[in-house]
């Protein structure tokens, strides 16, 4: 029986937590709140982001970390991704020798522009065997719903991608494995960003053909900024890449895809964050995209615009009329 450590509990740390001891490990979840982690034992549920789901009983929660660690083979952090620098330096001390350390975190950092992998083997000195990530259509509610869902786990060791992969495997949850790390991690973080676009025009009015022609535009600047850094092309057309793009840019249930509604429906950016308690990481991500899209030579326009809606004061509708006015060319 694999000991894993979940440290997040939010809607998607939760719902992991619940697929590991589905698959027949021993989990703690980590909850920063003493009655939200009270909440999880006592009831069997997370009544602030998962209301209505009955937790596994091999599931149990506390708010001290060390607890929480003790004897983790598979330390699992889904904790906001500009949070995980602070979270994990605290946290480092107390972390298994050995251990996997798995992310299920979709961001770039601000200021870094490093991906969550580089900023867990910066803190934790970690080597590449030891890091992994989850990415793919991983919706946290459809999947608490046991609805089948599948994802990839990437790693550079794949003797490490298989622990993880059957410490996860479920009925309703299939795990693949991938050692394209650098692809799988852009696909989760710029996914997010175009997201935010497409529930902008949404929130315009704006149907299926305008989410189709940003899905299909805003796959094509994530492979191309992708290959720049090394990544493998076939990784975008797969689960961490187009699938997990798909689900968040189509779903009511995606957080980015919400709030980038609320913007196209004319709310200023501190309007709709008062509105919401869960993180849409594709707001402070998109600015490190971009920085690492200049940074390499990469054209993002739809990155770019929504750079400009977020952070620099242009409108939803600003955004669409100077994409469909750039200059004509050859997909």
């Amino acid at each position: 029986m694999t000991r894993a450590a979940v440290l997040g509990a939010g809607s998607w740390g939760t719902t992991f937590a619940k697929v590991l001891a589905d698959a027949g490990s021993e989990v703690v979840l980590h909850a920063r709140r003493p009655e939200l982690a009270a909440a999880i034992t006592e009831r069997g549920e997370n009544p602030d982001y998962l209301p209505g789901i009955r937790l596994p009983g091999r599931l149990r929660a506390t708010c001290d970390p060390a607890e929480a660690l003790d004897g983790a083979e598979v330390v699992v952090l889904a904790v906001p991704s500009q949070s995980l620098r602070a979270n994990l330096t605290a946290w480092t001390p107390l972390l298994p020798p050995g251990a996997v350390l798995l992310s299920l975190m979709k961001g770039i950092e601000l200021g870094t522009t490093k991906r969550m992998s580089e900023v867990i083997a910066e803190v934790t000195g970690a080597g590449p065997d030891r890091v992994a990530t989850l990415s793919g259509p991983n919706l946290a509610r459809e999947i608490a719903e046991e609805q089948p869902a599948a994802t990839v786990v990437a790693c550079a060791d794949a003797a490490r991608a298989a622990q993880v992969q059957a410490a996860c495997h479920t009925p309703y949850f299939r795990p693949y494995t991938n050692p394209d790390l650098v692809g799988c991690e852009l696909g989760g973080a710029v996914k997010n960003v175009i997201a935010l676009a497409s529930g902008m025009a949404e929130g315009l009015g704006f149907g299926d053909n305008t989410r189709a022609s940003l899905i299909t535009r805003g796959l094509a600047e994530t492979a191309r900024l992708g290959l720049a850094m090394g990544a493998e092309l076939t990784t975008f057309a797969g689960l961490a890449g187009l699938g997990d793009l798909v689900a968040t840019c189509s779903s009511p249930l995606s957080r980015n895809r919400t709030f980038g509604e609320r913007l196209g429906r004319g709310m200023s950016l501190e309007e709709v964050q008062a509105t919401t308690r869960q993180t849409a990481e594709g707001v402070k991500s998109c600015r490190p995209v971009l920085d690492l899209a200049r940074a390499h030579g990469v054209d993002m326009p739809l990155t770019e615009a929504v750079v400009r809606v977020c952070h620099d004061g242009a409108t939803a509708a600003q955004m669409v009329k100077e994409i469909m006015s750039r200059e004509a060319k050859p997909e």
